[in-house]
């Protein structure tokens, strides 16, 4: 089991580093003190199970630090461990894409706990908190998809790989405008809100066979 942790303080990252393996001697712990490095070493390191995220850190502001992650490693879920402990930014963090929220005051069982829970799939929500509201099931993730033009397609596989408008305008010859018509259409047709979902919803889907069964 590899996980990361993600913390600018020194001393807490060595405390949650020590909670950790008393209960996982054998896990691969990496440490980074920032969003910036957090993000090179998930790339360095695909097999990471599972990030650890202050969201309060030097340079980060509100929910940034966990979008920017979540976005980029769709696939790694996040635990959120955090001095907070608002009912509203649980909230938040959990609609932003974490998959628990763990106060920094929990004991030692109690985070072991919520790491095993996240592992297994499940949402980690502190005790006393109220679950979010259900979201509306969604059409299949296929059908969404299949409404999508070509063009359309081409421009959902550069937004996943984190294009700016101004960059795929330049790739496919068109103008801005155009290129957020059509940001708007895949947003509306994949039933989403956020380029961020985008990129969440869509991570299963291997984009190449897709595009080459398209072109077929």
């Amino acid at each position: 089991m590899q996980l990361l942790i993600v913390d600018d303080h020194p001393l807490f990252r060595d405390a949650l580093a020590s909670a950790i393996r008393l209960a996982h001697p054998d896990a691969v712990l990496h440490e980074a003190d920032g969003i910036a490095r957090a993000c090179e070493i998930l790339a360095e390191n695909r097999g990471i199970d599972l990030t650890l995220l202050d969201l309060s850190m030097q340079g980060v502001t509100g929910f940034d630090g966990l979008v920017t992650v979540r976005t980029r490693f769709p696939r790694v879920p996040i635990l959120v461990v955090s001095g907070h402990e608002d009912p509203r930014i649980m909230h938040e963090a959990l609609q932003h894409g974490a998959a628990g929220f763990v106060p920094k005051a929990v004991d030692k069982a109690t985070l072991t706990r919520a790491i095993a829970d996240v592992l297994s799939g499940a949402l980690v929500i502190p005790a006393g908190l109220e679950a979010p509201p259900p979201k509306p099931r969604k059409t299949p993730l296929a059908e969404r998809i299949a409404r999508l033009t070509p063009q359309q397609l081409r421009v959902l596989m550069m937004i996943r790989q984190g294009k700016l408008n101004k960059q795929i305008a330049h790739e496919l010859q068109v103008g801005d405008s155009t290129v957020k018509a059509h940001v708007s259409e895949i947003l509306r047709k994949l039933e989403v809100i956020s380029r961020t979902q985008i990129v969440i919803d869509t991570a299963p889907l291997d984009f190449e066979q897709l595009h080459n069964a398209r072109a077929v």
